[in-house]
């Protein structure tokens, strides 16, 4: 199997992690050698085993020099480069290049979509709309954990730690991106914990419920006040937060999608790891947040990675069975969360998993290609991602008394690339009416967007936001009394598959 080769320089004592960290290798539990998902193989030199990697490695594994990444340290004085294989591979970033209205200024400007996983970073010239440079990243606070609460809790051990890390991080990322010129103004979106985290806000509002901050207001500084010596004199402005762990990254997403001027019922969901979700009517937009865990970007599945080389993007039914179509061809390395919808919808539709999630004896796994197996383990974890999904968006619309949807605008990575007949038939999406024309559309990365419309159109900025802000209610779905119900009805699958309009 071709794996990623890495040469590692690391000081004495000190760990691997962070070396990997740089070359994107994630850590999805925080590097607390929880999880099992960071091992690489010692090509040359030598990497001692700790108790924590016999937790998940085989002693065949430990003696073909498998390690757990986030547990290796080297104890000589004088430590040799390390040269390992890594399993996991590079992230493919979803950015937005579509041309946008502009009101001509001089400058340069920047749109940041700061994620909990990932971070992009587009320059833009302000005379002309033009995008003069992107850049796009892992988070590097995600060696800290892979998702919000646990970045929650390593902030409130480790007061600044992931604060410094991320503005350290936009800012290498800005100059990158501006090529050597200087900008005028930056504008971030992001999640509630992204902003507090940035923003250097407290955080114990945000560590048990109700989850309810009083600081999601926008925040402005210098970039002089931010540590960015290249840029000293830009504005760097934090777009408002919405309520609970919705932030100003849904709130741009529904700028740019056009939801609020829509006659209809529509929904924007955007499936990452914190997974926020909105449903419009004419009058009123309702909002909610739901943790649906890594499980939609590979996370926590036993051959899962995120949607990179190497990574099953696609399953098809075929007569001669499951066909896997892998990005970038050559033998697959690990299956992806589009790939991982459609491999579920395939083995449903084949009779290998019941609607209650079980696989049906005598198979213990459901096969894919290359020797990867999705086990009983993995479908669990898809089931509770998208049952939060699902769940979630049902009793959203019970709020807002809306029974039908005329359209869903799916945002983020995982939306652009799922297929819409596998997301119906494993019950992620609901029948969709598509009265005005439109069903599901997939809306890219509309954070982004929405954070570049707002840079390009200062005029216009503050009232597009309070538009919408006024017509936001936000709903903390867990103190509803319905919501451990919603949530368990979800968990299963159709019996039947079901189209887009809602047929059998």
């Amino acid at each position: 199997m071709s794996l990623r080769r890495l040469t590692l320089h690391p000081g004495p004592g000190h760990p691997l992690r962070d070396l990997l960290m740089a070359e994107g290798v994630e850590f999805p539990c925080g590097g607390d050698g929880a999880c099992g998902d960071c091992t690489v193989r010692v090509v040359e030199g030598s990497v001692p085993v700790t108790p924590a990697m016999r937790d998940f490695l085989t002693e065949e594994e430990l003696a073909e020099g498998w390690r757990l990444g986030c547990c290796t340290s080297l104890e000589e004085p004088n430590a040799a480069p390390v040269r390992v294989e890594v399993r996991q591979w590079q992230t493919v970033i979803l950015a937005d290049h579509l041309p946008l209205a502009f009101e001509a200024r001089a400058g340069i400007g920047a749109a940041v979509d700061l994620g909990t996983t990932t971070v992009v970073v587009q320059c833009v010239n302000l005379a002309t709309g033009e995008i003069t440079g992107s850049q796009s990243a892992l988070n590097r606070q995600t060696r800290h954990g892979a998702d919000v609460m646990s970045r929650v809790q390593h902030a409130l051990h480790h007061p600044g730690v992931l604060t410094t890390l991320v503005r350290e991080q936009i800012g290498s990322m800005l100059a990158e991106a501006a090529g050597g010129c200087s900008i005028e103004e930056v504008l971030i979106v992001g999640n509630t914990v992204m902003h507090h985290l940035f923003c250097a806000e407290a955080m114990e509002p945000l560590a048990s419920a109700p989850f309810r901050s009083p600081s999601l207001d926008s925040r402005s500084f210098s970039g002089e006040e931010l540590g960015w010596r290249n840029f000293a004199q830009s504005r760097v402005t934090f777009l408002p937060c919405i309520g609970g762990f919705v932030g100003s990254d849904l709130l741009a997403g529904l700028i740019a999608s056009g939801i609020a001027e829509a006659s209809g019922n529509e929904a924007m969901m955007d499936l990452g790891t914190n997974g926020e979700l909105a449903v419009s009517t004419r009058e009123r937009i309702f909002c909610a947040s739901t943790a649906a865990g890594p499980a939609f970007e590979g996370g926590r599945i036993s051959c899962g990675m995120r949607a990179g080389q190497g990574a099953i993007h696609r399953v098809d039914r075929e007569a001669r069975g499951a066909v896997c179509r892998v990005i970038g061809g050559g033998p697959a390395q690990g299956i992806c969360g589009s790939g991982l919808v459609d491999a579920i919808a395939c083995a449903l539709d084949g009779e290998e998993l019941g609607s209650n999630g079980r696989l049906r004896p005598p198979r213990t796994g459901v096969s894919l290609s290359n020797g990867l197996v999705l086990t009983q383990r993995d479908v669990r974890e898809l089931q509770l991602a998208k049952g939060a999904i699902a769940g979630g968006l049902q009793l959203l619309r019970e709020v807002a008394g809306v029974t039908a949807l005329d359209r869903i605008h799916l945002a983020g990575a995982f939306g652009n690339y799922v297929r819409e007949a596998s997301a119906h038939r494993i019950g992620l999406l609901p029948a969709v009416s598509g009265v005005h024309g439109a069903g599901v559309h997939a809306a890219g990365n509309a954070a982004l967007r929405g954070a570049r419309l707002l840079l390009l159109q200062p005029s216009k900025r503050d009232r597009l936001v309070q538009a919408v802000r006024t017509r936001l209610t936000h709903v903390e779905l867990a103190s509803l009394p319905g919501f451990q119900d919603a949530f368990v009805d979800a968990l299963g699958f159709p019996e039947i598959p079901s189209s887009a309009d809602g047929t059998k």
